[in-house]
Order: C-alpha cells, then sequence, then structure tokens
C-alpha cells in the first residue's frame, strides 16, 4: 500500500493550474475544467498527478502516464486496464490524499471543523455520541471517526449510501481503518483496507 499527502494548497493558483492542465489526459482535463473555481481544478488535476507518479513508482517501466477510469455503479473510479492496482483519492480545503494498493482500498481526509449536534446525531451512534461528548477535542474526535466511516465506505465502493451510525462496528471484524491527525496543519485522514488483503 502506498500514501501520499498533499498539505501546499498554498501553491494553488490560476498559473498552476494553467502548468498542471497539459500534463493531464483529456478527460481528466475536461472534468478539471468543470470546476467553476480555481481551487476544484486545481484539487481534480493535483490529484491525479499524484495518482500517475504513485502508479509510476509500482510499474517503472509502464508507460502510464495518462491513466484512464472507469466507474463501478455507485461512480467508485479504477484505473482501465489495470485491475491489480486499486486507488482511492480525497482531497478537502487543506490537504489531498491519494492512496494506491494491490487490493481495495478507501482514503478519506476533512479539514477538522465542529459539527452541529444535529450532524453528530445523523451520523454517530450512541457510543461514539458519548465519546465525542467526553473527548478534550471534540472537532477532533468528530472528524476522526467520520474519515474512518468514509473510508470504509470508499473501500466497499458504495460512498455514503449506507446508513452511518453502525459502520465502524459493523466492518470491524473485515476492516482495518488507520487514522492520522495532522490539528497543526487542521486535518484528518484515514485509510482502510481489507483485514485479509495481500498488499504490494
Amino acid at each position: 500500500m502506498l500514501l501520499e499527502i498533499f498539505d501546499h494548497i498554498d501553491l494553488c493558483s490560476e498559473k498552476e493550474v494553467a502548468r498542471l492542465l497539459p500534463l493531464v489526459s483529456p478527460e481528466r482535463r475536461e472534468e478539471a475544467l468543470r470546476y467553476r473555481h480555481t481551487f476544484g481544478q486545481f484539487c481534480c488535476l493535483q490529484s491525479y498527478r499524484m495518482l500517475v507518479e504513485l502508479v509510476g513508482s509500482v510499474s517503472p517501466t509502464l508507460d502510464y502516464t495518462t491513466p484512464r477510469f472507469v466507474f463501478n455503479e455507485f461512480g467508485k473510479p479504477a484505473l482501465e486496464g489495470r485491475p491489480d492496482l486499486q486507488f482511492s483519492i480525497s482531497h478537502t480545503k487543506n490537504a489531498i490524499a491519494v492512496g494506491l494498493s494491490s487490493q481495495p482500498i478507501g482514503v478519506d481526509v476533512e479539514q477538522i471543523k465542529n459539527p452541529s449536534p444535529a450532524l453528530i446525531a445523523k451520523t454517530m451512534n450512541q457510543e461514539e455520541q458519548r465519546r465525542i461528548a467526553e473527548a478534550e477535542r471534540p472537532d477532533i474526535l468528530f472528524t476522526a471517526l467520520w474519515t474512518r466511516k468514509e473510508a470504509v465506505l470508499k473501500l466497499r465502493g458504495t460512498g455514503i449510501q449506507d446508513e452511518l451510525h453502525d459502520v465502524l462496528k459493523e466492518a470491524e471484524k473485515e476492516v482495518v481503518p488507520e487514522t492520522h491527525i495532522r490539528a497543526d496543519k487542521g486535518y484528518v485522514w484515514s485509510v482502510a483496507t481489507y483485514r485479509e488483503a495481500l498488499d504490494l
């Protein structure tokens, strides 16, 4: 499993978007330009370049500079012609995360933020709500739990189609979620893989 985090979002600019546009596939270029704002364009392009670099690191002799995507029924992307390489991409206001594996993988990164009581009740089960209420930094714990749930759902390839309350409890026997907190930079990211999976 290979993971890469990019948190130099201060590099986001129209000039950088213009530099990246010729370096991606025509399909990715078209997708990036659908975003109205520079930030969305930048994240779309930068995450693609990160993925290309990770793929190149495991297949250095392969000419795979402009990968194309195929999608499952829920919209989860996969690399066309490379079932041996699974990936997951996520971005938030202050970071981009990309994961690559020989087995299914789910990655999520989120900006640390204070959730409303309604959002906590909608997404967390009773035990998680208790832990958040008692935490020294409820905002960090909520974000950590949220990214773990998102990573599990991305691993499964369903996205937020499932009921969120017991996602982690239901997955604990088959899924290994791992969470990293960067409080100094204001974000949390998690990665989920299947417990029995063999990896790169």
